[in-house]
């Protein structure tokens, strides 16, 4: 795999490396309901590669996430890409229950699109184009391995404060290709470094992060391989104040082009507002 592919592997990874809780009382605490928009820049072996953009929409048991990002390495002359996101579910009991996921994103010459449609808590429709065939060396996901999973903007944006410790779950993640698990488990608290958001307040969880492949991948994929292997990998769970939710903070992994971070610069809370979709600045694809 190229430095083209290990920088899309890196940026996936660490775009959803924490998730949401499966606390009994999730929904009753998230119904007031609020906007949230958010900024986070991201730093890789010391280059800044770019900002991911962020807006989400709460009000009851509804949500909609937004995000995009455009990315670039060495002015790009090692690695460009941009891509726009989107997801919209409900909030149940037992965590969110995504609706649909897309995402369309362009780097390294290469255009895809993908959409994804649940029923019923689980996958019922997937469409990527352009289309590619199933290669016999890749590790089939099944129709079970479907259920109950959580896209990737739902698993890494909707964190709520559960009765367990913070980092304390499992999280059963599929983005249109790969099916994966996110494990996190305790390391300590930390206080917030001075340069954090003003309105944001700590102490943050520190959690380790464990990326474990299900299906959907090569099982001699050296990104895959390199992500699955490390014990490296670290995200800074907060509390937002006047919700129920934790949102990630900092997230650091390494990978083979050095150590690589995702830092929230900005975050603006405006709670108890109605529902709406929040226009943000698409990348130019």
């Amino acid at each position: 795999m190229g430095v083209r592919g290990y920088g899309v592997l890196f940026l996936g990874a660490l775009l959803i490396f924490c998730g949401p809780s499966r606390d009994p009382g999730w929904a009753e605490q998230t119904a007031a309901g609020g906007q949230i928009s958010a900024t986070y820049h991201v730093d890789l072996a010391g280059f800044s590669l770019g900002e991911f953009h962020l807006a989400i929409a709460v009000h009851g048991p509804t949500y909609e996430i937004e995000g995009n990002g455009r990315f670039s390495l060495l002015a790009g002359s090692l690695y460009r890409g941009a891509g726009i996101a989107a997801s919209t579910g409900k909030l149940t009991k037992a965590g969110p229950r995504p609706s649909t996921f897309t995402l369309r994103y362009e780097g390294g010459g290469k255009k895809e699109q993908r959409e994804m449609s649940f029923a019923d808590g689980a996958v019922s429709q997937v469409s990527i184009i352009p289309r590619k065939k199933q290669g016999r060396r890749r590790i089939p996901v099944s129709k079970g391995q479907l259920e109950d999973v959580l896209d990737p903007l739902s698993a890494a944006f909707l964190h709520a404060r559960p009765d367990n410790p913070v980092c304390d779950d499992t999280l059963p993640v599929f983005d249109g290709r790969l099916r994966f698990n996110i494990v996190l488990t305790p390391k300590r608290t930390d206080s917030l470094p001075k340069n954090a958001p003003t309105n944001l307040s700590g102490p943050a969880a520190v959690c380790q992060v464990k990326f474990v492949p299900i299906g959907g991948h090569k099982p001699d994929n050296p990104g895959i391989k390199f992500m699955s292997e490390t014990d490296q990998i670290e995200v800074w769970l907060v509390p937002l104040p006047r919700t129920a939710m934790y949102v990630p903070y900092w997230i650091g992994a390494p990978t083979p082009l050095g150590r690589g971070s995702v830092t929230l610069t900005e975050i603006k809370i405006t709670p108890d507002e109605p529902m709406g979709r929040q226009p943000i600045s698409a990348p130019d694809l």
